[in-house]
């Protein structure tokens, strides 16, 4: 019986790099000076993507952050904004925006675990409130496009790569935290990490209740990741394993019209009170690596997992429900390369990546009902990238790198007329296939200590994702989108004066085939936009004013417009031109009592569904965050307020095409507070 082809596939790939680790060991072995070494479980990251504006968030941060959730910490970097259809609690149904994508953020910012794709195939995007916070190591954020070479699709505003916490050199530990907040916020935190000799555990897990803001605006949520690893002389092995319940309450949007507006006399009411959603999800990460002399890394890894949701909504006595399993896994092999070329340390990532993902989804009227229909899509992608940085001079490095990827798509819908709510027609059937590439080349200088220069110009592309295929039972519906593709042009400047960091930088973004759902008439449904462009200026600074008192803050304009068409000039919905922060943080006094205050400012914005900009925007609002905290021995503790003076507003509508002032509001919560209390051992 003959090995399958996707196998053989997998086995020669492994094959050749192997063969590019014999043909550049000897030449990487020699006692010479290199670019710094990669972390492994990293994966990626520390590639050499020169030219790029990037920032990390830190472990510290991130439990020193006033936010209350993840996507609060990320909305304060340069460039990311944020919307929330869920009330934001816990994060859950918050979108993070890189570079102002509005609607389809969710679509053209890739966010990687552990340097390992987590967005989907569909639209759902990545819930950051599954990932427990204490688990986290850093966040890095990359933004601009540069991304898709050593990632692929999807990385076009950006990408964002959580890395999360291992007992690699520690210790046994345990750190267990309690909390309980506004709504009836219950909070469960735990994380505990050792080693023993060349293998190490850590596992952190949480769980949150939370009776929401609204009417059916419940969240139940567990989280749990575990990682376990072996580390030798001249090889590494680990096993991760995650696994995330959420049970979600979806009590809808607030009507408001020229007349009346729910906003004001039932704010925290709900216009779908039996809506919920359903989702659980597991992973499995593993993965070998293996040195070769001073400078060569071979590694290999893979990924499965699964993803099962239902979301069933009714309105005005019109049920829905969709339920849908999403399975995937992927094989990336790469080899990791410092040595020396004509005299000048240079850095090389190479590698090949399959992925192989599967979507069943099920529409139907009741959840029992049998399905009007079943749409079956499976998406393939092989993919080779080279990725390489060089060292000119001490004070300049360039980078570049390719990537060439083909995707293959094969989508079939089972329509059933007889059963319950059935409409519309059986879509036809897609089968295709086609090849896409990205790009980039990016340099850095620097004059001094104080002072650098960057820039880069990248190409990256975005095919459609599985739902933006099947529309919204728009009809004909036939699956077939044009892939969406970008170049980026960026310049900036960065470094340290005194106490003073900072990091400014502008860019241009030229888009064709621009996704986007147009969710009322003529439409509806997901459509392949007129040309468009995003234009920005991103600053952020940080002020050392003591070893205990810091001041941090940012500003972002970030214009996204139709370049041409019957909108041309006009404003992409959902993106704020303004977005800036303030943030102090103080420690009062050995860390027995520390100080953190943010202020936030989000400009207005355009309305969902409104690209003819007829309708009033989206009001502008500030907000102030404080946490006070501190630690004693083994004890620590802490008090926070979101929204400290109670201010009403929402970040996201969706607006009537035809008639002026009415449109559907999301509210999100006024003042809330959370108070936490914990112990390590």
């Amino acid at each position: 019986m003959g090995i399958p082809k996707k196998f053989r596939l997998q086995r020669s790939l492994c094959r050749a790099l192997v063969a590019l680790a014999g043909l550049t060991a000897s030449a990487a072995v020699a006692q010479t000076t290199v670019l710094p070494t990669v972390d492994v479980w990293a994966s990626r990251t520390d590639t050499g993507i020169a030219g790029a504006s990037t920032s990390v968030i830190t472990a510290e941060a991130i439990a020193r952050s006033p936010g209350a959730t993840l996507q609060d910490l990320l909305s304060r970097e340069a460039g990311v904004q944020t919307f929330s259809t869920s009330g934001a609690k816990n994060g859950a149904g918050t979108t993070v925006d890189l570079r102002g994508f509005g609607a389809t953020a969710a679509s053209n910012t890739l966010v990687l675990l552990n340097g390992r794709r987590l967005t989907d195939i569909d639209s759902s995007g990545i819930d950051f409130s599954t990932i427990p916070r204490d688990s986290i190591e850093r966040i890095e954020i990359t933004r601009g496009n540069s991304g898709a070479v050593l990632y692929g699709d999807g990385a076009v505003g950006g990408v964002i790569n959580i890395i999360t916490k291992t007992g690699v050199d520690k210790s046994p530990s345990a750190r267990v935290e309690a909390g309980f907040g506004s709504f009836n916020q219950r909070e469960l935190n735990a994380i505990t990490s050792a080693s023993h000799g060349p293998f190490a555990v850590s596992v952190a897990t949480n769980a949150v209740n939370s009776d929401g803001y609204r009417v059916n605006d419940y969240l139940r949520q567990r989280n749990a990741i575990a990682d376990l690893r072996y580390t030798g002389s001249d090889g590494k092995a680990w096993v991760n394993l995650a696994s995330d319940d959420q049970q979600l309450g979806l009590p809808g949007a607030r009507l408001v019209t020229l007349t009346s507006s729910e906003l004001d006399s039932d704010r925290r009411g709900a216009t779908t009170p039996t809506a919920f959603s359903k989702k659980s999800g597991n992973s499995l990460t593993f993965g070998v690596s293996r040195t070769f002399g001073q400078g060569v890394e071979l590694i290999l890894d893979g990924n499965l997992r699964r993803k099962d949701q239902t979301v069933f909504s009714s309105l005005s006595g019109f049920d829905t429900s969709d339920v849908r399993t999403l399975t995937g896994g992927s094989v990336t092999p790469r080899a990791i390369i410092d040595g020396r070329l004509f005299g000048m340390a240079t850095k090389i990532t190479t590698g090949f990546d399959y992925y192989n993902s599967s979507l069943e989804a099920r529409r139907s009227v009741a959840l029992n009902d049998p399905a009007y229909d079943k749409y079956n899509l499976n998406q393939q992608s092989v993919a080779g990238y080279w990725q390489q940085s060089l060292a000119l001079a001490p004070t300049t490095d360039i980078s570049w790198g390719g990537r060439l990827q083909r995707t293959k798509l094969s989508a079939s819908d089972v329509y059933d007329p007889t059963a319950p709510g059935a409409f519309g027609a059986q879509a036809t059937p897609l089968d295709t296939a086609e090849t896409n590439y990205a790009l980039h080349l990016g340099a850095e200088h620097r004059f001094s200590p104080g002072i650098a220069v960057f820039g880069r110009v990248a190409r990256s592309f975005r095919t459609p994702n599985v739902d933006e295929r099947i529309g919204v039972n728009a009809f004909p519906v036939d699956f077939k989108l044009k892939t969406q593709t970008s170049v980026d042009f960026e310049a900036g400047v960065r470094g340290r004066v005194g106490p003073l960091e900072y990091q400014s930088s502008v860019y241009q973004m030229l888009l064709n085939n621009e996704i986007l759902y147009i969710p009322f008439p003529p439409t509806g449904a997901n459509i392949n936009l007129d040309p468009t462009k995003r234009f920005g200026v991103e600053n952020a600074a940080t002020l050392h004013l003591s070893d205990d008192l810091r001041v941090k803050g940012g500003l972002t304009y970030t214009r996204a417009t139709f370049r041409e068409g019957i909108y041309a000039g006009n404003d992409v919905p959902l993106v704020s031109r303004w977005t800036g922060n303030v943030g102090l943080s103080w420690n009062i006094y050995q860390k027995l009592a520390v100080f953190d205050a943010v202020v936030n400012y989000v400009g207005a914005r355009r309305m969902d569904n409104d690209q003819a900009n007829f309708q009033p925007t989206i009001p502008a609002h500030v907000t102030v965050d404080l946490r006070l905290g501190g630690e004693y021995q083994h004890l620590f503790w802490s008090a926070s307020v979101q929204n400290l003076f109670d201010a009403q507003y929402y970040d996201y509508a969706v607006a009537s095409s035809a008639t002026y002032g009415r449109y559907n509001a999301y509210p999100l919560p006024g003042r809330t507070f959370m108070v936490k209390v914990g112990v390590t051992y």
